[in-house]
């Protein structure tokens, strides 16, 4: 943002806003990102693309395509999906934003998103995380996320409503225990009292980890159903998983739950997890999750 916009939006009281989207070999899904963000009208939004030390010619495409409209970061490795959103974040508040929008890549955005995220915040000053309705791709009226919960006794966290066919039973602004890193915005106020996503969590709970950081704080998080985007995932199968994939999620599951469960939970924790360890076992041979590994290993 330049310094005359940088000093407009302070002297006008217009809340500022950046859109951080990590790109590690997604120079497809990016661009597509970047053009449905693109029909955003939000006044004062920066867009800031994280680069995890791309190899498929990512960054000369999003420079080429969008020149100055787009801060590009390059990080010299690929440092992950916390570590990268947090060189997006400290960008976006070294340049005075206000609020801070986490992005996947492989989703495209209604025009309305940044706006209906706004609102929310501008309801009540204890909102501090806010997130969309977001759906599958396709088909394109199939929830994906309708705000997040996390139940202690049971070490486990769900997406509500995921793969229901939206008939608007999922309507309301609510609070909930989590929003997905897929979409989040936060406030400034938020990291700069908890800090940013914690780099431990190598993938997945991260965004968990932060809400629930942030709730202790005394902030809401609230799911924003007038806001929405769409994620390029399969409904039909719940998309590719890899062996990797599983060891870190249940990795960072169980780092998650011992920061935050009782004594009293883990009396009935390592239950569930067992029961939700053959669950995945079962999905992959049944092929309603597809295992990424065997893929690769049929195409070789």
């Amino acid at each position: 943002m330049s310094q005359n916009r940088l000093h407009e939006s302070h002297s006008t009281g217009v809340s500022k806003v950046a859109v951080v989207v990590l790109n590690w070999n997604g120079k497809a899904l990016t661009l597509d990102c970047l053009e449905s963000l693109s029909a955003i009208e939000t006044p004062h939004v920066e867009l800031i693309v994280v680069d995890n030390a791309s190899t498929d010619g990512s960054v000369d495409a999003i420079r080429e395509a969008y020149g100055n409209r787009v801060i590009v970061v390059v990080n010299d490795e690929n440092l992950g999906f916390a570590k990268g959103n947090n060189v997006g974040i400290e960008r976006a508040l070294s340049l005075g934003c206000d609020f801070v929008l986490l992005l996947n890549n492989d989703v495209v955005v209604d025009a309305g998103l940044i706006d209906n995220l706004l609102s929310a915040f501008a309801a009540d000053p204890s909102v501090g995380i806010a997130g969309p309705k977001i759906y599958y791709y396709t088909p394109r009226d199939r929830i994906w996320f309708a705000g997040g919960e996390v139940f202690l006794a049971r070490g486990i966290t769900r997406h509500i409503g995921i793969r229901q066919t939206d008939r608007g039973q999922f309507d309301q602004t609510r609070d909930v225990d989590y929003i997905t890193g897929c979409a989040l915005m936060a406030r400034r106020e938020v990291f700069e009292s908890i800090g940013l996503l914690d780099p431990d969590f190598v993938a997945y709970f991260e965004d968990a980890d932060f809400c629930m950081r942030a709730t202790r704080e005394g902030y809401r998080t609230v799911y924003v159903p007038g806001a929405k985007v769409w994620h390029k995932i399969s409904a039909s199968t719940g998309g590719q998983v890899s062996r990797r994939k599983i060891v870190r999620k249940f990795k960072s599951s169980w780092m998650f739950f011992r920061r935050y469960a009782k004594p009293w939970h883990w009396l009935t924790i390592p239950f569930f997890f067992v029961a939700d360890v053959i669950r995945i076992v079962i999905l992959v041979s049944v092929g309603r999750i597809r295992d990424a590994d065997r893929a690769a290993d049929d195409r070789s």
